[in-house]
């Protein structure tokens, strides 16, 4: 009975502590849906409030009306989807490799994959830099999807290592006594069954190009080429004033797509996880 009776109090402080940890996260998010609705008079008064007490789309009209928000967005998402894909179509037979054939060599790429998260960006953005200066791929889209696919695939790489470790072995056993080939066996076997695992790294890959700032801040210069994040900061002034309305108005647009996003991949996530565990 004694050890029923702690549960109780560590249970209430486990939720406690994910409310509090929840409460964190949203509210920034919040906050910037009430301000984007809010007018100038209202924005500027010394008491703010939660709830915006004449709520307007003023903001949201100013903010694409100042700046090529759609463009910028195209731009962002064709980065997205392309760095995901690539990374994707890249991680899943390296992670093959790293987890069904273990050796010093797969141990020491394993752990320079790990060790590469560390570096911070800006020694990384000076040789990339340089390299894409060589191959003419500077102010490109082109460049920056090669960034951002370079940027995600150690960690796109560690996660698939993973889920193909918790693949049995067996089922590529019988695949290949039925006289299936190494990729047969990848494509047909494998594959279907880490399905919520690439559904899972195309979704970081993706979040992660679409958030992302500082690279196409140093590599695009062409007003037609940048993306969401390097346009929104158009909304601060020389002296680092903000257009508070037009900028909120305009983050809360930029931050729909991934929200959208998530939603929609988290379900086939975890139908594809509950459907291979029935499986199993």
């Amino acid at each position: 009975m004694s050890a029923f009776r702690g549960r109780g109090p560590a249970r209430a402080g486990q939720y406690a502590a994910l409310l509090a940890y929840l409460a964190f996260l949203v509210f920034p998010f919040l906050w910037l849906v009430s301000t984007a609705f809010k007018p100038a008079r209202e924005l500027g008064a010394p008491h703010p409030t939660w709830i915006p007490q004449d709520p307007t789309l003023d903001n949201f009209r100013q903010a694409l009306e100042e700046q090529p928000l759609l463009r910028a967005a195209g731009n962002s998402l064709i980065a997205a989807v392309a760095a995901a894909l690539l990374a994707v179509a890249v991680a899943t037979p390296l992670a093959y490799v790293l987890a069904r054939h273990r050796s010093r060599l797969t141990a020491a790429a394993t752990g320079w994959v790990v060790a590469s998260q560390a570096f911070p960006l800006v020694l990384l953005i000076i040789p990339l830099f340089l390299i894409l200066k060589n191959l003419h791929l500077v102010d490109t889209r082109t460049g920056l999807v090669l960034v951002y696919l370079v940027w995600s695939l150690p960690f796109a790489l560690w996660m698939l290592t993973g889920y193909v470790r918790a693949v049995p072995r067996e089922l590529e056993e019988a695949a290949a006594v039925d006289g299936a080939g190494r990729l047969r066996t990848l494509v047909s076997v494998t594959a279907p069954l880490l399905a919520p695992g690439l559904v899972a790294t195309a979704l970081f890959a993706f979040v992660t190009a679409w958030n992302e700032f500082f690279f196409a801040l140093v590599l695009l210069k062409s007003p037609e080429n940048q993306t969401l994040p390097v346009v929104l900061t158009h909304f601060l002034g020389a002296e680092g004033a903000a257009d508070l309305g037009p900028l909120a108005a305009a983050a809360f647009l930029a931050t729909l797509p991934s929200l959208v996003v998530f939603a929609v991949i988290q379900r086939k996530i975890t139908g594809g996880m509950a459907a291979g565990a029935v499986k199993a």
